[in-house]
């Protein structure tokens, strides 16, 4: 049994592992064969998320990689468009605020954690 549960958690992060990586290289050949900034790949990723939750698409794969497909920015495209879908169930003003119930808590962390860095950490120019 005990064998059983580790190989169960082996092949869980070998799975998100490929999914998340897979998500990466498409962005990193995306950088590399466009003239694209990384704010522009980082925005197309972000919504391709999004359009793949609306079209039905998004969401096996987070059953199938879990963490491989929810880190990445796609999945906070996904963490968006699934808060406003569950939202629109219960009526257009939350299908606008639904999204954004759904990420306040990773953003909210962001800013403080960010914030407690600051503190610790002063920061300055790369000399070359």
């Amino acid at each position: 049994m005990m064998a059983e549960e580790i190989l169960n958690i082996f092949l869980m992060y070998i799975k998100a592992f490929a999914v998340g990586g897979a998500i990466c290289t498409i962005a990193q050949i995306v950088i590399n064969i466009t003239s694209l900034t990384s704010g522009k790949i980082l925005v197309f990723t972000m919504l391709a998320g999004v359009i793949l939750t609306a079209l039905g698409l998004y969401q096996p794969l987070v059953e199938f990689a879990g963490a491989g497909a929810t880190v990445p920015i796609s999945g906070f495209g996904y963490l968006l468009a699934n808060g406003a879908i569950k939202g629109a169930e219960k009526g257009f003003f939350y299908a606008v605020t639904g999204s954004l119930t759904a990420a306040s808590a990773g953003v909210t962390a962001a800013v403080v954690f960010s914030f407690i860095m600051s503190l610790i950490f002063r920061s300055r120019t790369k000399r070359n």
